[in-house]
């Protein structure tokens, strides 16, 4: 069974060609985030996650981790990783260099994330969430909880949670019930159950931070009454040490489909007197503050959709050149071939491939624009790039990890019979993908977020002036000596005009038939993300052939990416147009179905 092996050609094709790495290298501090810099961050993280984190990923899911009376064991060899991967500074490469972190660019850190998704997702999981808590308490929380908790959090010595969903409260979030005490001392004593909360517990570490939504007692009801606390499982005293072990429990841990190392907890805050909490930022703003969490999650998890499917393409590409089957169409005397040959598997390689080259542009240029809305020296710039950021999340959320699902599953079929067998490791890939479009809010839910917020109340200002971009783009491509890349040019603006079409009828329909523009939301995330995915490839494809013409760079691969990007102007970029009428033609029947005519 091959184990994982970065695609570091492509990612720093991205980085500095796509992208470009003076989108980020330009603002202060970051001066000498360099070519040279980046590539040996990534040949370093392609080492780890190729030598330690990838070969754990087919054992982990075997064994899975273990709960027995309120302790949880994670697989052999996990927290050895874990404790590898902090002490070469992996863990805290985008911490605040105020807590002892690197403070390095969303762009840098992106594919180093992707590498530890594609290597092993259950793993990448823990730090993810840490990661997020950092920031809710770096951003909100005060000087003492700072300097209390993140030390030892941005070292790893200590993780973190999210702790939203209850057994009644999941999507909707106004009916959290925990409940959180006044005390005194200033502190709060939490009671209340969580559930499906990631590394709730687990033996990596020492101590671990939650941070829990709940209700302190007189707050308002629904949304506008919760707040934030954070809930460590041993107290911590004012020097940082640790003191006496919290009214924190883990009742349990879920068995899954997928994701299996990685421990899903059901949390107990206060089964006796209660859980000393510490209020995060003001009372009542918890979910705003939570967000902080949640957006940076959802990026991640976007990205979790393009690591398992460049896993799931690597080994089926491996199968499919080994696998002898069939002799060749159209070849007089051929003899038995490797499957690759085969036509319709070159068509789900390609597929597979196209796919996820377009989401792997498409977030880190997000991480990119993330930078900017957040060291851009001047205002406007810093605006602009938010609104990107906003309006880019959930569709790199949603599309990418539905793309996710789908790559993995026609990695399945590359394998055959074979792949639905365990031991090629195909089926795992498919399991482990199938949570990411559901947890960090649903593709319905990152769908509705984008014709709603993203799309809807603005009027698509953001949405069409990007289209309005892309737009501008594309005489370039017209403009090529390169056969293939005129062809995607026209297939990129036959796209644009299917989006532009598309936000436009939600601009018009949004405040006056809200039910429809929200059934057919879904639609169009995908034709946004098809869409932002193909300029995505375009550029790439303009580029390769630029440096083709001038002889640089390795000629093999930079056709390749040509030949990658035409692909999927022929076979994918032509589903807008469905999509699109899917979107704005498609409510009517949705909505005139009743309840009870199912």
């Amino acid at each position: 069974m091959p184990e994982y092996v970065a695609p570091l050609k492509d990612m720093q094709f991205v980085l500095k060609h796509v992208v470009g790495l003076d989108l980020v290298n330009t603002l202060p501090g970051w001066e000498d985030v360099t070519e040279d810099v980046v590539d040996a961050i990534l040949e370093e993280a392609g080492k780890l996650a190729s030598e330690v984190l990838s070969p754990l990923n087919s054992t982990g899911d075997k064994t899975g981790a273990k709960w027995k009376d309120g302790v949880v064991t994670t697989p052999p060899g996990f927290k050895e990783a874990y404790h590898q991967y902090c002490n070469a500074g992996w863990n805290n490469i985008l911490s605040p260099t105020d807590f002892g972190g690197q403070g390095l660019p969303h762009l840098i850190a992106t594919p180093v994330e992707e590498m530890w998704g594609a290597a092993n997702l259950a793993f990448k999981l823990c730090p993810m969430l840490t990661q997020g808590a950092i920031e809710a308490i770096s951003h909100v929380g005060p000087d003492s909880l700072r300097e209390r908790f993140l030390p030892a959090m941005v070292s790893g010595k200590w993780t973190g949670t999210m702790n939203l969903t209850e057994p009644q409260a999941g999507s909707d979030l106004s009916l959290v019930r925990t409940k959180a005490t006044p005390q005194d001392d200033g502190t709060y004593r939490i009671k209340g159950q969580k559930i499906f909360i990631t590394y709730g517990e687990h033996d990596y570490t020492e101590n671990i931070v939650h941070l829990v939504l709940a209700r302190i007692d007189g707050a308002p009801e629904g949304v506008k009454g919760i707040s934030l606390f954070a809930v460590p499982k041993f107290n911590v005293k004012p020097d940082g040490t640790l003191g006496s072990r919290n009214d924190v429990k883990c009742a349990s841990i879920e068995h899954k489909l997928g994701i299996h190392a990685s421990p899903t907890a059901v949390m107990i805050f206060g089964e006796n007197d209660g859980a000393a909490g510490y209020l995060v930022g003001e009372a009542n703003r918890g979910l705003e503050y939570m967000f902080i969490m949640m957006n940076a999650a959802r990026l991640s998890v976007g990205l979790e959709g393009v690591a398992i499917a460049e896993r799931a393409y690597q080994r089926a590409l491996s199968w499919s050149r080994e696998r002898m089957q069939g002799k060749p169409i159209g070849v007089a005397g051929a003899k038995t071939a490797p499957i690759i040959q085969h036509p319709d598997v070159k068509r789900m390689l390609l597929t597979m491939k196209s796919t996820i080259e377009a989401m792997r542009a498409l977030a880190y240029w997000t991480s990119a624009q993330l930078d900017r809305a957040r060291m851009a020296a001047d205002d406007t710039e810093r605006k602009r790039s938010q609104a990107l950021v906003d309006f880019l999340i959930p569709i790199v959320k949603g599309w990418s990890t539905e793309n996710g699902i789908d790559v993995a599953s026609l990695g399945i079929q590359v394998h055959g019979g074979m792949g639905f067998i365990e031991e090629t490791g195909a089926a795992q890939h498919l399991r482990d993908a199938r949570i990411t479009t559901i947890y960090e809010g649903t593709t319905g839910i990152q769908a509705m977020d984008l014709v709603g917020r993203k799309i809807g109340r603005e009027e698509g200002r953001t949405a069409l002036a990007l289209l309005a971009e892309i737009d501008n783009f594309t005489p370039k491509l017209a403009a090529s000596g390169d056969a293939n890349v005129k062809a995607i040019g026209e297939s990129l603006t036959a796209a644009v005009k299917s989006a532009r079409e598309t936000v436009q009828w939600i601009a018009r329909n949004f405040s006056t038939n809200a039910p429809a523009v929200a059934a057919g939301s879904v639609y169009v995330l995908k034709l946004l993300g098809i869409t932002l995915g193909g300029w995505m490839l375009a550029r790439s494809a303009n580029t390769a052939a630029a440096q083709l013409g001038r002889a640089e760079g390795d000629a093999a691969f930079l056709k390749a990416k040509i030949l990658t990007a035409h692909f999927y102007a022929d076979h994918i970029l032509p589903q807008t147009a469905s999509l699109a009428s899917a979107a704005t033609r498609g409510p009517e029947s949705v909505l005139a179905v009743e309840d009870a005519q199912f």
